[in-house]
């Protein structure tokens, strides 16, 4: 069943217009948040320009909640879940759009500045399921915080800036490539060669003599006086290393948006809006959760398979003076969920790898995936017929421009999403999202009209779920 494409619902100026509005925020968000802790430093000041409170600070001075409040929790700087707290009891449930704010990238190791031939270079650890070759002759920035031996903490942002260096990691002349060339994709290019050239100049001595490790020690040098930082310092840091420059408006008719880490803050971005969006608080409690991790499983402390959305459940009850285990347990059954996560977007290029009857196509809207998993649906939630058709009728009544999709051909290859996760708490769940071309690229394309329509259709489920 093929669905009509979405931009023919904004042919009228004044609706387009809505579109490229909220396209334009979601561009910048894009540009200026690169990390899950700089997407959190700005959900929670957005948050709280908005009104909403920490939770934290409601249980330090034992305050209370009640329905119509607007609060967040955040957990170590990379994951936040923020509510708008209804009239019917937490035992009810929570409508929940559940998003992941990590992306592919590489990370520096605890012991990264080395020197080769006079060339200083960081040594990286790749993160998340990336194709390497692609992250080879392109302008890349550091992002992250480092924190040092008394405590203070060092943000690191180079490469946005104009006026910034910017990094990268070199590749083989092809007139060399002969070897190189007959190497399987994954191959070409080995996760222990994504060096970061850093720098070139060497240090000299009073005397005029080079010193040992002289680039490396100039590079040194020159972040202790920028930042005060000293080379044992990084083994307590997280910086990444990320794509430099701006997300970009993509075609001559500027309908589409290029940029690094669509996956998942295209999904993460319209949820979190769609929770200050709604005016007035429903029956069920709304929830954005959106988490760190998901692209290496969702394990640790900050991924979706720690226990903080549960503990947070636990501190509402309390803090409005009803927690009880057995209401705790009632209440994370009763909860909705859209795991909120990019499908891939059909490519008429590579073609061969979708189903055109079971694909996502850019343009026409939101799209949910039953099930994702891998080869027979493995590691998928798989949603109920019932659920499947509640979310249907949401959509419908609202009229949200939305499709269905699997992720490929069978036996093609697969993924996964947070839904199995929630769903392990007997939670109601299916996967929705945005399609996107190049996904886990360090450039990912989306439509913007799929980006507004997903707006619309998570404004309704909070609402109507």
């Amino acid at each position: 069943m093929e669905r009509e494409n979405a931009w023919q619902k904004y042919t009228a100026e004044k609706d387009k217009k809505k579109v490229f509005k909220f396209a334009e925020d979601y561009r910048t968000f894009l540009s200026n948040c690169k990390t899950e802790r700089e997407c959190i430093d700005f959900f929670v000041a957005e948050a709280e320009k908005a009104g909403y409170v920490d939770l934290n600070k409601i249980i330090a001075k034992g305050g209370k909640i009640k329905a119509g409040d607007k609060v967040y929790a955040v957990n170590k700087g990379k994951e936040m879940a923020i509510f708008n707290i209804g009239t019917e009891s937490l035992e009810k449930g929570m409508n929940i759009l559940g998003a992941h704010i990590d992306s592919p990238r590489m990370d520096l190791k605890q012991n990264p500045l080395f020197e080769d031939t006079d060339l200083a270079l960081f040594d990286t650890h790749y993160y998340g399921g990336i194709k390497k070759y692609q992250w080879v002759t392109i302008p890349l920035a550091l992002h992250g915080v480092l924190v040092k031996k008394d405590g203070k903490r060092v943000t690191v942002n180079v490469g946005e800036d104009p006026s910034d260096p910017v990094f990268g990691i070199s590749d083989l002349l092809p007139h060399l490539a002969a070897d190189q060339m007959d190497k399987k994709g994954s191959k070409v290019i080995e996760g222990e060669d994504l060096n970061v050239i850093v720098g070139g100049i060497p240090a000299f001595d009073k005397e005029g003599k080079k010193e040992k490790d002289a680039v490396k020690t100039n590079i040194l040098k020159l972040l202790k006086d920028k930042y005060g930082i000293e080379e044992e310092d990084f083994i307590s840091a997280e910086i990444e290393v990320v794509p430099a420059g701006p997300a970009r408006d993509f075609g001559f008719d500027r309908s589409m948006i290029l940029g690094y880490g669509h996956d998942d803050r295209v999904c993460a971005y319209p949820s979190f809006v769609a929770i200050l969006n709604q005016k007035k608080a429903s029956g069920k409690t709304a929830c954005a959760l959106l988490v760190d991790k998901e692209e290496i499983g969702s394990v640790g402390a900050t991924g979706m398979e720690s226990k903080f959305f549960e503990n947070t459940y636990a501190e509402l009850f309390a803090a409005m003076g009803d927690y009880s285990e057995l209401k705790l347990r009632r209440g994370l059954t009763n909860c909705n969920v859209l795991s909120s996560d990019v499908s891939a977007g059909f490519d008429p290029t590579y073609a061969s790898a979708f189903e055109k009857n079971n694909a996502a196509y850019l343009g026409r809207g939101l799209v949910f995936n039953k099930y994702t998993g891998a080869r027979g649906k493995s590691g998928s939630n798989d949603a109920s017929a019932e659920y499947v058709g509640a979310v249907r009728k949401i959509m419908n009544d609202a009229k949200v421009s939305w499709q269905t999709a699997e992720l490929g051909k069978v036996d093609q290859g697969g993924g996964g999403t947070i839904a199995y996760i929630m769903g392990n708490y007997n939670m109601q769940v299916i996967d929705s999202g945005i399609p996107v071309l190049s996904m886990h690229a360090p450039c990912e394309i989306i439509s913007k009209v799929d980006l507004y329509e997903a707006l619309l259709g998570y404004e309704a489920f909070i609402k109507n779920a």
